[in-house]
């Protein structure tokens, strides 16, 4: 959302007619608009909340971006982008200072399912995970039936004399792989005639691509493709974690504002959201715009079952929120 001061922050990348009463103000419109219209059960927020050169105070800022979320009563989550710590706070205090703000679930650090103690040696802050329980008075009421995970990617980084955008570290991904084993051996009911998903579908959350994207071969792209992939020089394996691990559909990152596109990577779907805030760079008459993503419960013939399909959408800020390229990324039908 790229926030700076409010009102007092100009839009950027906008037509000359939309320019002189354009501020940081059109983004906090255009997320209330977008809550009010899909009615979410959850709101997920994939870095560069805050545009740090521009936010005078990060605490300030924080409170103003994330209103309409708090406002809504709705479960909302962030990680962060590059800028967010280029204000008055530290990569650990933003995430400390979201995840104490109203209705946000957010976590700086993830929980040791042992000990319950925060797992402080894992790189970065905002690395954790996010049960989705089945339906109420179903079978799988105490049981996560989609799992969200969110990663920081981190801000910069100096490799070998080059400066470069960070990446997801290795310590992350062994936490990540470990939870993934952890919830795939939930599946263990007594009742062998309840037909049940082989595999807990996730999905990842993260702000800065995976170089895979840049270096393709992208299938099945779905969206627009306008922007060059800005990633690290290293590649970290994280998409050959996703595909190991076998439970993520999906991934979700954000960083290159002019890119909407889903595509399809080894048999791994990712969706770039496009750019939504009015002060991050975009491009004059393209509309700004957010992605939202359905997860549908499979139904039986008396309970609700597992979950059966993951599919995902855009709207425009165009006046009308213009919907347009849904696409389904998992069907547990087509997936066996």
């Amino acid at each position: 959302m790229h926030y700076g001061n409010g009102i007092v922050t100009r839009c950027r990348d906008v037509l000359e007619s939309e320019f002189n009463y354009c501020s940081d103000l059109n983004t906090t419109h255009f997320l209330r608009k977008m809550i009010h219209i899909e009615k979410p059960d959850l709101i997920v927020f994939t870095g560069d909340n805050i545009f740090g050169s521009s936010a005078t105070d990060a605490a300030e800022s924080l409170f103003e971006v994330f209103a309409p979320a708090i406002e809504s009563g709705i479960p909302w989550a962030a990680v962060l982008g590059n800028h967010d710590q280029e204000s008055t706070m530290t990569r650990e205090e933003l995430m400390s200072f979201i995840s104490l703000m109203d209705y946000s679930v957010s976590q700086t650090f993830p929980m040791d399912p042992m000990k319950q103690l925060p797992m402080t040696n894992i790189d970065g802050f905002g690395n954790y995970n996010l049960e989705v329980r089945g339906a109420p008075g179903s079978y799988l009421s105490n049981s996560s039936v989609l799992n969200l995970y969110f990663l920081d990617s981190g801000d910069r980084a100096i490799v070998d004399g080059v400066r470069t955008y960070n990446w997801i570290r290795e310590s992350q991904l062994s936490w990540l792989r470990g939870l993934s084993k952890r919830f795939q051996g939930q599946w263990k009911l007594t009742d062998q005639s309840l037909e049940i998903p082989p595999l807990n579908p996730a999905l990842a959350f993260f702000h800065i691509p995976i170089p895979e994207i840049r270096q393709g071969p992208i299938k099945d792209i779905v969206g627009t493709y306008r922007e060059y992939v800005a990633c690290s020089l290293v590649n970290s394996g994280v998409l050959k974690t996703f595909i190991s691990m076998r439970d993520v559909k999906a991934f979700f990152i954000g960083h290159d504002h002019n890119n909407d596109y889903c595509g399809n990577l080894e048999g791994m779907w990712f969706c770039y959201g496009g750019g939504f805030g009015y002060h991050g760079y975009g491009v004059a008459g393209w509309p700004r715009r957010a992605r939202v993503i359905q997860a549908e419960l499979g139904k039986g013939k008396e309970v609700w079952m597992g979950m059966e399909k993951i599919r995902t959408w855009k709207r425009l800020d165009d006046g009308v929120l213009t919907k347009f390229d849904e696409q389904v990324l998992w069907d547990i039908h087509s997936s066996r």
